[in-house]
Parts: C-alpha cells; sequence; structure tokens
C-alpha cells in the first residue's frame, strides 16, 4: 500500500518518532518556563547584553563565512586538482570534531603563546578572549555548513549556463555576477541560515578560546549555562528564548528562500 504522495505508508512511523523526538524537548523547555515572571528573567541586564552580543557576533562570523566560504566552495566544486581534493576533509573536520577541541586548536594558533597569535602579540594584537575571537570561534565551527550547503549547490548547477555567458563575450566578473551568483542563491542563503543558527548556538569553542567576560564574550550560551547552576527559571527561559530566535531566522529566511525558489522557476 502507498500513501497519496507516492511513500510507503510505514514511513511516517518512523518519520513520526523522529519529529516527536525534536519536538517533545523543546516542548518539554515551555512547560518548565516561569510564564508569570518571563519578562523579568530574560530582560535582565546580563541577559540583554548576552542575546545582543551573540546576535553581533554571530552576524559577523556569517559575513566571514560567506566572505571566504563562498570561493572556497566553488574551488572545491569545479577544481580537479589532487591538493584540493586532499584538502577537502580537512575543510570540513569542524562539522565532526568536538567544539572543545575546535577552541584549543584556535588557543594553540592564535593565543598569545600560539603559531601565531605569538606574533600578533609582538604587534600589539591580541586575540584570545576577545570579541574577536568570539567571531573566530564561531566562524570556524560554522564554515563548513556554508561551505558543504554551497559547494552542493555549485555541483548541481553546473556550468552550463557560464560556458555559454563567455562564449558570448561576457567577461568573468559579469559572468559571476548576472549567471553564477543568481544560480547559487538558494544554496547560498541555506549556507548562510545554517552558519548563523550554528554561530548562534556555539558554546565549546567560545567558552574554551575567548573565555566568559560579560558583555565581552559571555554570548547567550553561556550564559544559559551561567544561570543553570545560581538562577535555574532565567535558564530556562533563556532557553525558550533562544530556541525562538533560533526558530525565527531559520523559517523567516526559509520562507524567503522558499519565495526566491518559486521567482526563480516562474521565469
Amino acid at each position: 500500500m502507498s500513501s497519496p504522495a507516492g511513500l510507503p505508508r510505514w514511513l511516517y512511523l518512523p518519520a513520526a518518532v523522529g519529529a516527536l523526538f525534536v519536538v517533545v524537548p523543546l516542548f518539554a523547555i515551555a512547560t518548565r518556563v516561569d510564564w508569570p515572571n518571563i519578562l523579568q528573567l530574560i530582560t535582565s541586564d546580563s541577559s540583554v547584553t548576552a542575546l545582543m552580543l551573540s546576535l553581533r557576533t554571530a552576524t559577523a562570523s556569517t559575513v566571514l563565512c560567506l566572505i571566504i566560504g563562498v570561493p572556497m566552495a566553488l574551488v572545491l566544486a569545479r577544481s580537479d586538482s589532487r591538493l584540493v581534493r586532499a584538502a577537502r576533509p580537512l575543510i570540513l573536520l569542524p562539522l565532526v570534531l568536538p567544539p572543545v577541541v575546535g577552541g584549543i586548536a584556535l588557543l594553540y594558533a592564535f593565543g598569545r603563546l600560539g603559531l601565531i597569535g605569538e606574533y600578533l602579540e609582538a604587534a600589539g594584537v591580541s586575540i584570545a578572549f576577545t570579541t574577536t575571537a568570539v567571531v573566530l570561534a564561531q566562524t570556524f565551527v560554522s564554515l563548513p555548513f556554508l561551505v558543504i550547503a554551497l559547494e552542493g549547490a555549485a555541483r548541481t548547477a553546473g556550468i552550463g549556463y557560464e560556458t555559454v555567458a563567455a562564449t558570448l563575450g561576457a567577461r568573468p566578473s559579469r559572468v559571476w555576477w548576472r549567471v553564477t551568483l543568481p544560480l547559487l542563491t538558494p544554496g547560498l542563503v541555506s549556507g548562510a541560515v545554517l552558519a548563523f543558527a550554528r554561530s548562534l548556538g556555539e558554546f565549546g569553542a567560545t567558552l574554551t578560546f575567548a573565555g566568559s567576560r560579560e558583555g565581552v564574550t559571555r554570548t547567550l550560551p553561556l550564559e544559559i549555562y551561567l544561570q543553570r547552576e545560581s538562577d535555574p527559571d532565567a535558564a530556562v527561559a533563556l532557553s525558550l528564548l533562544l530556541v525562538v530566535v533560533a526558530a525565527a531566522v531559520v523559517l523567516g529566511l526559509g520562507a524567503r528562500r522558499l519565495r526566491g525558489d518559486n521567482a526563480w522557476s516562474a521565469r
């Protein structure tokens, strides 16, 4: 027996179990919130400061991911070089690394006595345990999400339209802006959303590399962790706030992408 969608009916059972596995824990948070005092809990000075810092750093890291991730994704998708193929697993390695390991790696690279940080420190530039360290930690863990999404989009799009444009005399820059970029826009949006959401929820690498200084490096996930011991009600309320913000970003930009796809299909 098959469903009207053409899927075997038995597939709906594990699909429903999977959906419940995600939804039930989120619903459990909502049941534990101190609703009469929620505004007071999420609008404390430390909570607002942590939220604003998270939004700023997540935005900055997403922009940085776009600047360096788009070229990386296109090189991975279009190059047949053995060196590029060998480098691909290393570029995607942060996907499977524990975040705390990423934080330690960044510390030994950009810390005061790090491989690069030693020379930066001599030049008067200090990165570790600053807001810049938060952005770098978030970029390190979220960059592969953008790269892998955009690489897939680039492979799917192929080079046919670009070849035709080049044959008609378009310069490489014009081909990029008028052909390549519009074709990759859905993948670019998906990758940017994933990168932003991953940056917004980053904890381990941030704590290890940037520490937890209020107003400087204490993002919302770190604030939730600290409040969990001292004020569990505040931790639950802030957890729900983080879920709502992340859901708004993903659903809002996802809907925008869907509209963009429909508009593109209609052309």
